[in-house]
């Protein structure tokens, strides 16, 4: 085997593992922000938070995977509005420690989206 490819090789998996981590960190500040500017929306600790911003991106994943549809509350239109608002709510079946109701999901969506949008995450995985 040539040494380049083993080079390209090893340098194209740090890169990955780069960008999900920069995709994590920035998925969880944007949560930590909606959270703490949405009434009815409560995350209790950092471990909480960093759970939450895993199972949020692997439910957006799977949504991506089987249906083609991102969740997001700008730039996909009402169903990726809809779709964020139930991610959102559902998350906290999943995490013990995140609480949310209907209502705080639909306000939590709006600001997920726009924080969102002036710190966007890298989706070229």
């Amino acid at each position: 085997m040539d040494n380049n490819n083993i080079e390209a090789t090893s340098s194209s998996r740090s890169n990955t593992f780069a960008q999900v981590m920069l995709r994590f960190i920035t998925s969880a500040i944007i949560l930590a922000i909606t959270a703490f500017f949405t009434p009815g929306f409560t995350i209790n600790n950092i471990w909480t938070l960093a759970l939450a911003s895993v199972v949020l991106t692997v439910m957006d994943f799977l949504l991506v995977k089987f249906t083609g549809l991102h969740a997001s509350a700008f730039g996909k239109g009402f169903v990726g509005f809809i779709l964020a608002v139930a991610v959102l709510y559902l998350t906290q079946y999943f995490v013990a420690g995140y609480s949310i109701s209907w209502l705080a999901a639909i306000i939590g969506a709006l600001i997920y989206g726009v924080v969102d949008y002036f710190i966007p995450a890298n989706n070229n995985l």
